[in-house]
């Protein structure tokens, strides 16, 4: 959760006509505000690399790019492997289902959509 910003945390600097041309505020809400400290928000560019030149599904591309099998993920999900393949080429799989696979792949359920 991102820290409240205050007036004395926030430094204002002016133009030569006196009107705010820019804003420093600390590091950790900068990375905050960017997302550049939470790398589970983030899509690795090896996935998306699979995504664009191996015309992968987000699902698949993640599944390789973590080094897992697919008979891994069908047991951690509970399902059979042909089930999980299924859902591994599928357009668009359910949102539910791309929630439970995020889950197992211990990421965010947005990172399967894209």
């Amino acid at each position: 959760m991102m820290g409240a910003l205050t007036e004395n945390s926030v430094q204002v600097i002016h133009d030569a006509g006196g009107n705010p041309a820019f804003a420093v505020i600390p590091y950790s809400t900068y990375l905050e505000l960017t997302y550049q400290h939470r790398a589970d928000e983030t899509i690795p560019h090896d996935v998306l690399s699979r995504t664009i030149k191996e015309d992968m599904t987000p699902i698949r591309a993640w599944r390789e790019h973590l080094q897992l099998t697919q008979a891994e993920i069908a047991e951690r999900l509970g399902i059979s492997q042909s089930a999980y393949a299924q859902q591994e080429t599928a357009e668009r799989p359910r949102k539910a289902t791309r929630e439970k696979i995020a889950k197992v792949f211990g990421i965010a359920p947005a990172l399967l959509d894209f």
